[in-house]
C-alpha cells in the first residue's frame, strides 16, 4: 500500500443516498478473492432443483429459466448457511404490476420462509434514488429499509441484468452488473439460508452461482473511504455509553460502534467511560465499589441535557440485547484493569448473545486483550494506545491483534500505517471531529476512524467520494431517525437525530411541529397513518434540508404483546388472543371493550383492532 490519498479513485460505481441526493462513488472491482462453488444453476434441466423450497407464489421452470408470478410478496429459499459467500444470478422482470414493484435476493431467511429476513433488491426503475436497496423484513411485519442507492441505469422490463451480493459476516456489498452500488450492515442468523424473492411483479432468474469466499479483514481496499466508529455512541449531541446514544449511533450508517465497559462490585459489567460515577451521572463513587442495583437507579443523561432526564446506565447485557435489533459491530473497550474472570465473563455473555462475530475487543490493559485472545480467539481483538510504539506490530501481535488503534495525535505516520498493513493490522485513530482531520487521516490511509459525531462523519465520507477535488463544502444534513418510507410499528419509537455537515444550526420539525436533537418520540404517542419529519440546516455557505416519511402502523405481533401487558385474568387474556390469532375482529374488539378495564389502555387497543380489521 501507499500513501496516495483513498478519495482518488477510478472505475467507480454510483450510489446514490436517498435521504441526501448524494451520488457516491464505489470502486467496481469486487474485494473479496473467489473461493469453492457452492451452487451453480441454470435450470435446464426444466424442472425446479432438489432443496429450493417455494414458499408462497408461483415458482416454475420455464425455457431455462426460473420464474415467478407474484401477486404479493412471495419467496422461495435454497442453499445451506454460509457465513461469507458471494450469490449472482441474471434477472430479468418479465412484467410489473408498477415501478414501485421489486425483486429481491434473500440474503439470509429461515428455511420456512417466514420473518425476520434481509434482502438486496432493484426496481425495475434501479436508477431512481431508492431503484437498488438493502432491506429487513422484521418480524412483525414491516419493513426497514437502511440502505438506499442508484444504478447507472435501469434494469427495465424484458432485459437480462447481472446482480451480485457479497456478504462477509455482517457487511454486505452489492453490485449491479459488475459495478458496486449499495454496501452496508445486515444482520445474521444461525441457519439463515439464500433465497429470491418478489413483488407483485413477474420475474425469471437464471444462472445462479453461489461461491465460498474469504472473510473479511478490516484493512480497507484500496478507493475505500476509512469506516467510521461512533465514539460511545452518538455523543456529538447524546449523553455517551447510553441506550439511546448507542441506538442512535447504529442508525447514523456507522459500521461500528464503542462502549467502554467496567466490573461493579457484583461482578455486572456496566456501560461507563470513566472509573467512578460522578461525572456522567447524578451518583458519585468508583464504579469497582458500587454494586449494580444501584447503578442502574442513576441518572445517567441529565448531565448532557435536561432533555435526558431519567436515560438509565445499561448493563453490557442490555447492549448485546440492543444489537440484536441493529446491524452495527460493536467495538467493546475494556477499561482495566480487569481480572481474567472479569473478562471471561463478558466473552461468555457475547457467546450466548450469538454475537461472537459482531464483536471486536479493545484495550489499552494488553493483559485484558490476551485474555480475551486465549479464552475466545474467534473474537477479534484490537490493542489502544495513546503515542504510537516503537514497534507498534510487535505490540499488536504479542496479544493476536488485528487492529492496532492509537491516538490521532499520538505520531502516526504514512509509514507507519504501512508497517502494519505489510503485517495484516487495521489502523483505526482516535478520536476526531474535524473535517480537515478526517481529510488528513484519510489521506494517510487508515482503516477507520473514531468519532463523536459518526452521522456528520459518514456524511463527509459519502460526500468525498461524490467531489472532486478542490470542491467547496457545502453544508449537508442527513436523518437518522428513521428511515424514509419506513413503517414503524406502534410500540417502536423514533429518536431525533441526523448527520450533518459544515452547519451552524439544525433546527427539526415532525408534522409541523418543531421537535428537539435527542427527543425520542413513541410511536404510541403519534396517530396511526403518515407522518413527516424534516431537518433544516444553516450554514456559512448556504442552507440544506432533508425530510423522512414513514407511517406508524399495527402489526398483529405488536398488538398481541400490548394484550400481554395488559393486567387480566388469565383466562380473559387467553380468550383475547386466541381472538386475535383467529383474526376474528368482532370478537376481538366485543372482549377487549368488556374484559379490559383501563379506559386508555382499551380504546387504544379498540383502535388497534379496527386498524387490522379494515387492512
Amino acid at each position: 500500500m501507499n500513501s496516495t490519498p483513498r478519495r482518488t479513485i477510478t472505475g467507480l460505481a454510483a450510489m446514490t443516498l436517498a435521504a441526501t441526493g448524494i451520488v457516491v462513488a464505489f470502486p467496481a472491482a469486487s474485494s473479496a478473492d473467489p473461493g469453492e462453488i457452492v451452487i451453480s444453476e441454470d435450470f435446464d434441466s426444466g424442472e425446479l432443483p432438489d432443496g429450493w423450497n417455494p414458499v408462497e407464489g408461483d415458482w416454475r421452470v420455464e425455457e431455462g429459466r426460473l420464474v415467478v408470478t407474484a401477486g404479493g410478496i412471495d419467496q422461495l429459499t435454497f442453499g445451506t448457511h454460509l457465513n461469507n459467500y458471494r450469490i449472482e444470478a441474471t434477472v430479468r422482470f418479465e412484467e410489473v404490476a408498477n415501478a414501485t414493484r421489486w425483486a429481491a435476493i434473500a440474503l439470509d431467511i429461515a428455511g420456512d420462509g417466514s420473518a425476520p429476513w434481509w434482502q438486496a433488491a432493484l426496481r425495475t426503475a434501479s436508477s431512481a434514488s431508492n431503484g437498488i436497496e438493502l432491506a429487513n423484513r422484521t418480524a412483525a411485519g414491516s419493513w426497514n429499509v437502511p440502505y438506499t442507492g442508484a444504478a447507472r441505469y435501469d434494469a427495465g422490463v424484458g432485459q437480462d441484468v447481472r446482480v451480485a451480493v457479497e456478504v462477509q459476516g455482517t457487511t454486505a456489498r452489492w453490485y449491479f452488473d459488475g459495478e458496486l452500488v449499495l454496501r452496508g450492515q445486515i444482520q445474521r442468523s444461525e441457519a439463515g439460508v439464500l433465497g429470491l424473492v418478489a413483488d407483485n411483479s413477474t420475474v425469471s432468474f437464471d444462472d445462479i452461482l453461489v461461491t465460498e469466499i474469504e472473510p473479511a479483514d478490516f484493512i480497507l481496499e484500496e478507493g475505500e473511504l476509512p469506516v467510521a466508529i461512533a465514539h460511545r455512541g452518538y455523543s456529538q449531541v447524546l449523553p455517551e455509553n447510553t441506550l439511546i446514544s448507542e441506538a442512535a449511533a447504529m442508525q447514523s450508517g456507522a459500521e461500528y460502534f464503542e462502549i467502554d465497559v467496567h466490573t461493579t462490585a457484583d461482578g455486572v459489567p456496566i456501560v461507563l467511560h470513566d472509573q467512578t460515577v460522578d461525572r456522567t451521572t447524578d451518583g458519585t463513587g468508583d464504579v469497582a465499589l458500587l454494586e449494580s442495583s444501584y447503578l442502574q437507579t442513576l441518572d445517567a443523561g441529565s448531565w448532557r441535557d435536561p432533555v435526558f432526564a431519567g436515560e438509565p446506565l445499561p448493563t453490557f447485557a442490555q447492549i448485546l440485547e440492543l444489537m440484536q435489533r441493529n446491524p452495527a459491530t460493536l467495538m467493546l473497550e475494556i477499561k482495566g484493569p480487569e481480572t481474567r474472570a472479569e473478562v471471561e465473563h463478558m466473552l461468555d455473555l457475547i457467546r450466548a448473545a450469538g454475537m461472537s462475530d459482531r464483536v471486536v475487543i479493545e484495550s489499552f490493559d494488553l493483559a485484558a486483550v490476551g485474555y480475551a485472545r486465549d479464552y475466545a480467539p474467534e473474537i477479534p481483538r484490537g490493542v489502544l494506545r495513546g503515542a504510537v510504539d516503537a514497534d507498534p506490530v510487535a505490540i499488536a501481535q504479542s496479544v493476536g491483534a488485528t487492529m492496532y488503534n492509537p491516538s490521532a495525535t499520538g505520531g502516526l505516520t504514512a509509514e507507519i500505517i504501512d508497517r502494519l498493513h505489510e503485517a495484516g493490522i487495521a489502523v483505526l485513530p482516535y478520536t476526531v471531529n474535524g473535517v480537515s482531520a478526517w481529510q488528513e487521516l484519510t489521506d494517510l490511509g487508515v482503516d477507520g476512524i473514531v468519532t463523536d459525531r459518526p452521522g456528520a462523519y459518514v456524511g463527509w465520507r459519502e460526500a468525498q467520494y461524490a467531489a472532486e477535488p478542490g470542491e467547496p463544502s457545502e453544508p449537508t444534513v442527513d436523518l437518522v431517525a428513521v428511515a424514509d418510507d419506513a413503517e414503524v410499528e406502534r410500540g417502536g419509537q423514533i429518536i431525533v437525530a441526523a448527520a450533518s455537515t459544515d452547519v451552524t444550526s439544525v433546527a427539526y420539525e415532525l408534522d409541523g411541529v418543531a421537535v428537539s436533537v435527542g427527543d425520542v418520540v413513541a410511536a404510541s404517542d403519534l396517530a396511526l397513518g403518515a407522518h413527516l419529519l424534516t431537518a433544516t440546516a444553516e450554514g456559512e455557505r448556504g442552507t440544506a434540508t432533508d425530510e423522512v416519511a414513514f407511517t406508524v402502523v399495527v402489526t398483529v405481533e405488536g398488538l398481541r404483546e400490548r394484550i400481554i401487558a395488559v393486567d387480566l385474568p388469565t383466562g380473559f387474556q387467553r380468550q383475547l388472543l386466541t381472538a386475535l390469532d383467529n383474526e376474528d375482529w368482532d370478537e376481538l374488539a366485543s372482549a377487549a371493550g368488556r374484559r379490559i378495564p383501563d379506559e386508555t389502555a382499551r380504546a387504544a387497543i379498540l383502535e388497534e383492532i379496527a386498524y387490522l380489521a379494515d387492512r
